[in-house]
């Protein structure tokens, strides 16, 4: 399956990129943004791109060798996209996209539980071969407590039954442990009303959503990812940001307006960039994106 990257046009234009460019990807995931990036540079540019699944870089690998401009990919978590570019010997980057929302291939191929329309193991990790002392999303609804496991699902999953879910969860777990995608939906199906199960969205989304910010620790990474992102970028460096839930957004916003304030940063984007219908028709996972994108003030 082919991963369709949401607000791609949207992206290159706020992005303005020149031929002879430094850009960073550091969410390569499909290949998509990269793709379209590369075909803005020319032999002198250089595209960094990251992530931690290395699936998704081989991919990447193949689908970016047709371009001019050099390719560069690491499997790293963009937290550390300082530590990439000092390994790679670059000083300052020009353009930096995130693209925080996972990709159809790891939805469709990953075989890693994130989706709750298949059975799979639950690791939910990004790194396509987690180490044995890793978090998983296994380990939180076997170990954890009741009280931490609701809190996760409610705080990142906005989840109204997160404490009748956590509930279902350790008194199921009591029998026998949970194992699969298959046995938690399971769990989360007979912990919530039965009008619940039949509304837009399935009952599953907001518990499995929550459990992969937490095994990831997604907001930890974004925050990190910000502040050495803007501090990597160039004098009128651009760095573009697609969110796809509400506490993202927020820390992206609060940031950027931080930076604004600060006389350190131009918003490019007044208001976040969503979507048109037509995109949304195309791909329903982009309706929910939100793009914001800032310029570095020059010193």
């Amino acid at each position: 399956m082919t991963h369709t990257s949401v607000l791609l046009n949207e992206v290159i234009s706020g992005l303005d990129i020149k031929p002879d460019e430094v850009c960073l990807d550091g969410t390569i995931n499909g290949g998509g943004h990269s793709e379209a990036m590369l075909r803005q540079l020319g032999s002198n540019g250089i595209i960094v791109g990251l992530d931690l699944d290395g699936k998704a870089l081989e991919k990447a690998k193949v689908r970016l060798s047709g371009g001019k401009a050099q390719v560069i990919l690491k499997q790293i978590s963009f937290r550390n996209l300082d530590t990439a570019l000092i390994d790679s010997e670059i000083k300052s980057v020009n353009k930096i996209i995130l693209d925080l929302g996972l990709s159809s291939n790891q939805f469709e191929e990953s075989g890693r539980g994130f989706s709750f329309q298949k059975d799979e193991p639950l690791l939910m990790t990004f790194n396509n071969n987690p180490k044995g002392e890793e978090l998983t999303a296994r380990k939180i609804v076997n170990e954890w407590d009741e009280e931490n496991i609701a809190q996760i699902i409610e705080s990142y999953g906005e989840e109204r039954f997160a404490k009748k879910i956590a509930h279902a969860i350790v008194f199921t777990r009591g029998k026998s442990e949970i194992k699969t995608t298959t046995d938690l939906v399971k769990i989360i199906k007979e912990a919530v009303p039965k009008k619940y199960q039949t509304g837009r969205i399935h009952p599953a989304t907001k518990t499995f959503q929550a459990l992969r910010i937490t095994v990831n620790d997604e907001i930890g990474a974004l925050k990190d990812g910000l502040v050495r992102g803007f501090k990597s970028l160039s004098d009128k460096g651009r760095m573009a940001i697609i969110s796809f839930h509400s506490i993202e957004d927020r820390i992206v916003k609060r940031y950027f307006k931080e930076l604004s304030i600060e006389k350190q940063g131009k918003l490019i984007t007044k208001k976040p960039i969503t979507p048109t219908q037509e995109e949304e028709n195309m791909n329903p996972r982009s309706r929910s994106a939100k793009l914001r994108i800032i310029e570095k003030i020059s010193k």
